[in-house]
């Protein structure tokens, strides 16, 4: 109980004698003894603390708990657990049942009726022939299956990792000119993909595809999204020469050179736009009835089979259709051999692989939580990152390009009832077989079905309803959507992500170089202090002054911004209190995490400066790393030890305790 709060039972018109006023007095006094005592303890409790863990510490104890072994476990029993945590089929697997494989079947056979016809078209976007988006969806798949910890992402090559490809890797080679040397490119931007992916695993450097913010994602995507399909117009219109930059003024000026310079044949746009309604036609009838989920998913396949007979039955490529033609079919082949480390642009490769290893991780991982958290699992996004990189490093071996989690497949998987990443088994024994079987069957599929089949797939990528909700509740992350939409669609992916992160980290920034600050007060009846601007009801203590850093850290970055707006506000409370003067200013540091050699010579600062004019500062609540810091920096001595507190109720009892009078 406070003393004001035991003051206020003593009815001073009482009867009672002399006697009877006396002893409340004592007990009033033996009150302020206790609360005293208590308080001293608690700040005594704050100034012995131990000191916090250094960072070589923290880095020991991390590897320690990451690959280390228990003292109770043998070398054998850590090797196979070793062995679970990096291949968790080893785990699950020995559980696995016939029932569960009855569905994940029927799951893997409907994912490859649509991963089919769409490994043929991302192929073609990514400027490859068609076999390497098939075996793509073989190898990654097999190895992510051994790895994965996810149960439903679907794995294989997708739209925006391939567009990335198709627009980066021709700045240094273009692939019209020369194909083999594009395609070892890709196998080497590939392979460094794979290992900065796993690179970010082994030393969970998660955090770095958070440097995409979701407003980013959803902007760039958006803004990808139309890009691809502005590319598809290429095999849409059955165009032979187009323009290898993606922006939309680029190539809106290909097609519209292309239409008027050479003879355009309107049956690649017919059979294109035909099938491209009867997918959108079967999806809309999938969404509306669930059980008819199947017919989405073979859509696709179904299009690429009929539109192939149309055009051998009528002969429609003697009439200005473009076809697939032969393509190379069989088991992958080794491309180590192929892989370009020697090359004058190997730099230019990795930076390539960088970005498209955190594009890929960061639409994996997006897709793998999304249905784990459905199910109710929990993904390890470490764990995740090394399955992913792994599965690219072999497949940078075996004729494959960066391969990912595809967001369609995976809810076509998801709905089609797969139990684990046996479905991702079946699908690349699935597509195996294809690639041996029926690679001649597809020589006369038309290139627009397969633009149809890609466009097809955008909707899912253009996320208006979310950018609405972005704008309701952040009107900066508004901006950082728009801007990667923007950048997307009039420069290039590379600009879109750069202004992306850009806007990110600036925002960032900016919250840290210009925290705010705010005066409290407590609320009545309570022992809480909270901002007065927020709650008017806060009542504020005469000629006590509460401030609260908003910021994590006090640094070099904002001392002296954090200094000057403390100022500020005191000049402003100053004339608040105008009835009596401020002799205290409590300096609430619960916020702040951290503070460096410059913060605390701005404390120092403001402890001269109010010294000068009268008024004692006083610091609640510094947390751990910041009381060592002043501690080390000798400013506890200048200020008085007796002006820390643990929380901004011991300060403010403490300025209205009567021990206090002399200074007051």
């Amino acid at each position: 109980m406070r003393k004001e709060e035991f003051s206020s039972r003593v009815n001073p018109n009482t009867s009672m004698g002399s006697l009877a006023n006396e002893s409340f007095s004592i007990e009033l006094q033996q009150l302020d003894s206790a609360c005293d005592t208590a308080r001293n303890q608690r700040t005594h409790w704050l100034l012995t603390s131990p000191d916090p863990p250094t960072l070589c510490h923290q880095l020991i104890h991390s590897i320690k708990k990451n690959v280390g072994r228990t003292t109770k476990q043998s070398r054998k029993e850590a090797f196979f657990s070793f062995l679970k945590g990096l291949f968790p089929i080893l785990s699950w697997g020995r559980n696995y049942k016939a029932a569960k494989f009855k569905h994940d079947i029927m799951a893997g056979l409907t994912l490859a009726s649509l991963c089919i016809p769409q490994s043929i078209g991302y192929a073609n976007l990514a400027k490859l022939d068609p076999q390497y988006g098939l075996y793509t969806s073989v190898v990654p798949p097999l190895i992510y299956a051994l790895m994965g910890s996810s149960r439903e992402i679907a794995i294989g090559p997708v739209a925006v990792v391939s567009l990335l490809l198709s627009a980066m890797v021709p700045k240094i080679v273009d692939p019209a000119v020369d194909h083999i040397a594009y395609r070892n490119l890709v196998y080497t931007a590939t392979f460094f993909t794979g290992a900065f992916q796993a690179v970010f695993g082994l030393f969970r450097l998660g955090f770095l595809v958070d440097f995409l913010s979701h407003a980013a994602i959803v902007g760039f995507m958006g803004g990808a999204a139309i890009v691809i399909g502005l590319q598809q117009l290429k095999g849409l219109l059955g165009i032979n020469h187009f323009t290898t930059k993606t922006d939309v003024v680029s190539v809106l000026e290909a097609v519209f050179k292309s239409l008027h310079n050479e003879p355009w044949f309107p049956l690649n746009f017919v059979l294109g736009c035909s099938f491209l309604i009867f997918i959108l036609v079967t999806r809309f009838i999938g969404k509306r009835n669930k059980k008819m989920f199947w017919l989405p998913a073979i859509a696709p396949l179904l299009s690429v089979v009929l539109s192939t007979l149309i055009v051998y039955l009528t002969k429609a490529d003697q009439h200005g259709v473009k076809i697939v033609k032969h393509f190379k079919g069989g088991i992958n082949p080794s491309s180590l051999h192929e892989l370009q480390f020697n090359s004058p642009h190997i730099g230019e490769l990795a930076k390539i692989g960088m970005i498209c290893a955190i594009v890929a991780l960061t639409e994996a991982i997006a897709v793998g939580r999304s249905f784990a958290s459905i199910k109710g699992y929990h993904l390890d996004g470490n764990k995740e990152m090394v399955a992913m990189g792994c599965m690219n490093l072999v497949g940078s071996l075996t004729s494959c390009y960066t391969a990912t989690g595809s967001f369609s497949r995976t809810a076509v998987n998801f709905s089609a009832g797969c139990e684990t990443v046996v479905s991702n088994i079946v699908m690349a024994i699935t597509v195996l077989i294809s690639l041996e079987l029926l690679t001649k069957l597809l020589y006369y599929t038309p290139l627009a079905i397969l633009a149809s089949i890609i466009i097809s797939a955008l909707p899912g990528l253009i996320d208006i309803s979310e950018a609405c909700h972005i704008w309701k509740v952040d009107k900066t992350d508004f901006i950082i959507c728009i801007a990667a939409f923007l950048g997307v669609l009039f420069g290039s992916v590379e600009i879109g992500l750069l202004i992306a992160v850009g806007i990110s980290f600036g925002k960032i920034i900016l919250g840290t170089i210009r925290p705010s600050v705010e005066l409290q007060g407590r609320l009545p009846g309570t022992d809480t202090f909270c901002d007065i601007t927020q709650f008017p009801v806060a009542i504020e203590t005469p000629g006590i002054l509460i401030i609260r850093v908003n910021n994590g850290s006090l640094c070099f970055a904002n001392a002296n911004f954090i200094r000057g707006r403390i100022l500020t506000a005191m000049t402003n409370g100053s004339e608040q209190h105008s009835k009596e003067k401020i002799r205290v200013l409590v300096l609430d540091l619960s916020n702040v995490m951290s503070v460096d050699t410059s913060g605390i010579v701005a404390l120092e600062e403001l402890h001269r400066e109010f010294v000068s004019q009268g008024i004692q500062l006083a610091i609640a609540n510094p947390r751990w790393k910041v009381i060592n810091k002043l501690k080390a920096a000798k400013f506890l001595d200048k200020l008085g030890k007796g002006w820390i507190f643990l929380t901004v109720g011991d300060a403010v009892d403490a300025c209205l305790n009567t021990k206090m009078a002399d200074f007051n």
